[in-house]
């Protein structure tokens, strides 16, 4: 009687399918312990608050190349059809601003009467929400046999000293407000006017950062910097363009609501949209907060609207806006959120997933050239 010994090559295959995996996860999480251990020599070697200051400093610069970077391909369209690029830049530059600035001149009116409306009703909305949370504990003390008046003394406690800090605190937030408006504005104005020499020559830094490269790098890193380029710009443009229909679709929304200060709550909703998964939840729970203080209807359609618009979003925005661009899985998204609040704060949040997403067509462009992964499963 002769003996089996053939290989099971089905078994096989599933054990080497399940090591690539497992290696490949490992691969993951050894890079983010990477930049988690890098991130953490530099706090110890306090070179965050340098760089914090260094980028405050050149942040004009940065800003007019981002606004270069984005507005380079439009200027490329016109040259195309044999606009000169002055004169492009200048359509660009007419055309994106000027749109803004009158959006601007046309919303700000009503921005400004609503943020006073506002102000003045804070007191009312104070009271309203003592009265709510009150409301709440009465009822739940009524149906059950807790004793729950110390928590809920605390939490009155804390509304009413919250709401008479920013009464107090309102005139030196006021005016730090306005210096802050002040001073970023004339850094933004500075860096449109720097955008617009860089955008210019933006067709010629190029070959220049070329230059600096080795010879025999030079390919590899145009067609690294090309995905990048390609990756960012396509993100970048798409948020801007999500953010706007939130803010529109948002204003509708909460006004429908009966919301009091439906932009400034709609611009808010808009803003903190730039965070993938938390933002709008961030964003919209000021607006039901609110919503809830006028009355239970308020509330609940406020509530709604967030809702509705999150699913448009979800449903409808991101999937023809963004469509795939990144390619980053949920879980890796939220990681690198957590690991960038922790060390950079809400700024870290926002830029999370661009860096996130940079580092990954880096490691892909590597592997892809190394084939790093196959000599790992290969061994």
């Amino acid at each position: 009687m002769k003996k089996n010994t053939g290989i099971d090559t089905k078994k096989v295959n599933e054990v080497l399918s399940l090591s690539t995996k497992i290696l490949r996860v490992g691969f993951i999480i050894s890079v983010i312990l990477l930049i988690v251990l890098v991130t953490n020599l530099f706090i110890a070697w306090d070179l965050l608050d340098f760089i914090r200051k260094v980028l405050i400093v050149i942040s004009p610069l940065f800003l007019g190349l981002v606004i270069a970077w984005l507005f380079d391909p439009m200027v490329k369209f016109l040259q195309d059809k044999k606009v000169p690029r002055l004169v492009g830049c200048l359509i660009v530059y007419i055309g994106i601003f000027g749109g803004l600035f009158l959006l601007a001149f046309l919303l700000m009116p009503s921005f400004i009467d609503q943020v006073k409306e506002f102000i003045v009703e804070i007191p009312r909305i104070m009271g309203d929400m003592k009265g709510f949370v009150s409301k709440i504990f009465e009822n739940f003390s009524a149906n059950t046999s807790l004793n729950l008046s110390s928590t809920k003394n605390q939490i009155l406690s804390s509304i009413e000293n919250f709401g008479v800090n920013i009464t107090k605190d309102l005139p030196s937030t006021l005016i730090a407000i306005t210096k802050s408006c002040i001073s970023g504005g004339f850094l933004f104005f500075l860096a449109i006017m720097i955008g617009f020499y860089l955008l210019y020559d933006f067709d010629k830094l190029y070959p220049i950062f070329l230059k600096i490269i080795p010879k025999n790098w030079e390919k590899n890193s145009k067609d690294l910097i090309e995905r990048i380029n390609k990756s960012l710009r396509s993100y970048v443009q798409g948020v801007f363009l999500v953010m706007l229909l939130v803010f529109l679709t948002q204003t509708i929304g909460l006004t429908l609501a009966g919301l009091k200060a439906p932009l400034i709550f709609a611009f808010i909703c808009a803003i903190t949209d730039i965070i993938p998964y938390f933002g709008p939840y961030i964003g919209g729970a000021p607006a039901v907060i609110v919503g809830f203080t006028i009355s239970p209807m308020t509330g609940i359609c406020a509530l709604i609207s967030i809702i509705v618009v999150q699913i448009l979003e979800n449903n409808f925005y991101q999937p023809i806006i963004m469509g795939h661009t990144m390619k980053l899985h949920p879980v890796t998204i939220m990681i690198g959120l957590l690991i960038f609040e922790h060390f950079f704060g809400i700024v870290g949040m926002i830029v999370a997933t661009p860096v996130i997403a940079s580092l990954k067509v880096v490691l892909l462009f590597v592997d892809e050239k190394l084939n790093v992964m196959q000599k790992i499963t290969d061994n």
